[in-house]
């Protein structure tokens, strides 16, 4: 099965994600959006399939120390631009695999959808 993880890798969330992948022998890209940066292109289809409000991580700190400007009537075009420059506001991690796509980390969301 080829599985790309998306995130950052001090990220508690991502690191834990990582460790379950590694303890059930499920081989993964990791793709660090701090070194690597953050297709907007991908981001878009990642809004298209599970939604702005999965995607676009309102609850952390780089969203909230936002301006209101950057904040106020977010559209998916405007929320892609804004994720894509600020990769923190991104939900980690998100990894997509052969049917579909994962955002966040839940162990139980995970073994339905890995095994």
């Amino acid at each position: 099965m080829a599985l790309t993880m998306f995130g950052i890798a001090n990220c508690d969330t991502v690191k834990k994600a990582r460790v379950w992948l590694e303890a059930r022998g499920i081989a993964y890209t990791f793709h660090d959006y701090k070194k690597q940066g953050a297709d907007p292109a991908r981001i878009a289809g990642w809004v298209a399939q599970a939604g702005l409000d999965k995607v676009l991580n309102k609850a952390g700190t780089t969203f909230r120390k936002l301006d209101d400007a950057a904040k106020s009537d977010l559209d998916a075009d405007k929320a892609v631009a804004l994720m894509a420059e600020h990769t923190s506001t991104i939900k980690r991690p998100i990894v997509e695999y052969p049917g579909g796509l994962l955002v966040g980390f839940k162990d139980a969301e995970w073994a339905a959808a890995l095994g």
